[in-house]
């Protein structure tokens, strides 16, 4: 019989895999904290949350469990005209945290959840009796695959091909240091009277190199916002859920935005789930006795129990206490880490904000995700015992909370050989 690893080459297409030459899956069999295990018994540290979304470790048994117990109630039922208990708890519990919010409409994934606050945007001025068409974001942005994330998105390798087909924005340097003044005043500018809304990932930019910047800068971005009556949507997709430092990115700031999209780490891992949240501003124009303002959006699995049950579970596991704790003491580690990785004379930069770490390394190609310096990278570090996919020549580092600093220790070790090879 053949191999698993064979049929899977024979039937499946991967994501952002090259499909020529590429090789072959590893077959996972097992996961345990911040362990999985192939099918041959070798065990393997999930060094990046298998995309960012495991932030609990694998086979949690308090999550596990609130979902079988979920199982035997109701597996899913329409989110029209009806409801269900996982549903409204996990609002209520999100809320507890993002107070400011009003509302939380339910989707599917990360990208499904920027859609549908560029919707509930675009429709805001359109209730309201105004066109308003331009959106403006970041420079090097990632919120998603699909068409309006792609547009909101940098046009790059991941959008090339779509290019005729996405709507235009206006694109502003990210406020990292140095750039602050310059960012905020290229804002300003574009700010005028059809201008819907402003998109942005708080504080850390994943997909474009885990770049970095201040919540002080920031925070003048959406003060500016705020003056200007422009919509703010925070793409909260990575940093929700702890990695910042904070339960979410935005609350490291004063001033907060009108929106915030939600997913991944949002059910610990164990199931796809996105969520958009609103202020009490944004839904006031969709309470109309007008039929046609309504906010025709669905997805069939819309709030689905079983992925709601989990969200639940992984939000109660943050209010016993123990889980910010644990991101503090991978913070720190990785604060200590980085001092040591910006001595290594290979390395152009390291980066750290709470439990996200970033080592930009040097190349005679620019910065970026098909830069060469990368293609060697996930297998080096596979051979090693460490699950790592780079973003190009940047190596990052954003592991599971209950990751212990004996395994912290073996990926921090790997990275700097790694960095030591290319001298």
């Amino acid at each position: 019989m053949s191999s698993l690893a064979d049929r899977d080459k024979k039937h499946i297409w991967h994501p952002f895999t090259p499909q020529l030459g590429s090789e072959p899956n590893v077959p996972i069999v097992k996961g345990d904290g911040a362990l999985v295990y192939d099918a041959d018994g070798r065990e393997y540290i999930d060094a990046i949350s298998s995309w960012w979304v495991n932030i609990h470790g694998h086979a949690n048994s308090y999550i596990a469990n609130k979902v079988k117990q979920q199982l035997d109630q109701i597996e899913h039922v329409l989110f029209s005209g009806y409801t269900h208990e996982p549903a409204v708890r996990l609002a209520e519990l999100l809320k507890k945290h993002l107070p400011y919010m009003d509302k939380v409409f339910y989707s599917d994934d990360g990208s499904t959840s920027v859609e549908v606050a560029l919707k509930m945007a675009f429709q805001y001025w359109h209730n309201k009796g105004q066109v308003r068409t331009k959106v403006i974001a970041f420079e090097n942005a990632y919120h998603g695959d699909t068409f309006g994330s792609m547009s909101v998105g940098a046009r790059n390798v991941f959008s090339n091909a779509f290019a005729p087909m996405l709507f235009d924005v206006v694109h502003i340097p990210v406020p990292v240091q140095g750039r602050e003044q310059e960012s905020i005043a290229a804002l300003k500018n574009a700010i005028d009277d059809n201008t819907a809304a402003f998109i942005f990932e708080p504080l850390v930019q994943g997909a474009a190199g885990m770049i970095m910047y201040e919540a002080s800068a920031l925070d003048e971005l959406l003060h500016v916002c705020e003056s200007s009556n422009v919509i703010t949507i925070a793409d909260e997709v990575m940093t929700g859920f702890g990695r910042t430092g904070k339960m979410f990115a935005t609350d490291h700031c004063s001033f907060k935005p009108d929106i915030i999209c939600l997913s991944k780490g949002i059910t610990g891992g164990f199931m796809p789930l996105g969520a958009t949240l609103c202020t009490e501003k944004v839904y006031s124009a969709y309470l109309t006795a007008d039929r046609t303002k309504t906010f025709f959006h669905g997805h069939s699995y819309t709030a689905n129990p079983l992925a709601c049950a989990a969200a639940c579970a992984s939000l109660e596991l943050f209010e016993q206490g123990e889980v910010l704790s644990s991101v503090e003491r991978i913070a720190a580690f990785m604060k200590n880490a980085v001092e040591k990785l910006r001595q290594q004379s290979s390395v152009l930069d390291a980066r750290v904000c709470g439990a996200i770490l970033a080592v930009e390394l040097k190349s005679p190609e620019a910065t970026g995700y098909l830069n060469v310096v990368g293609e060697s990278v996930a297998g080096f570090f596979q051979e090693r015992g460490i699950i790592l996919r780079p973003l190009g020549n940047v190596i990052y580092l954003i592991p599971p909370y209950c990751t212990t600093d004996d395994q912290l220790n073996k990926m921090v070790s790997a990275v700097r050989e790694f960095a030591d090879k290319l001298k």
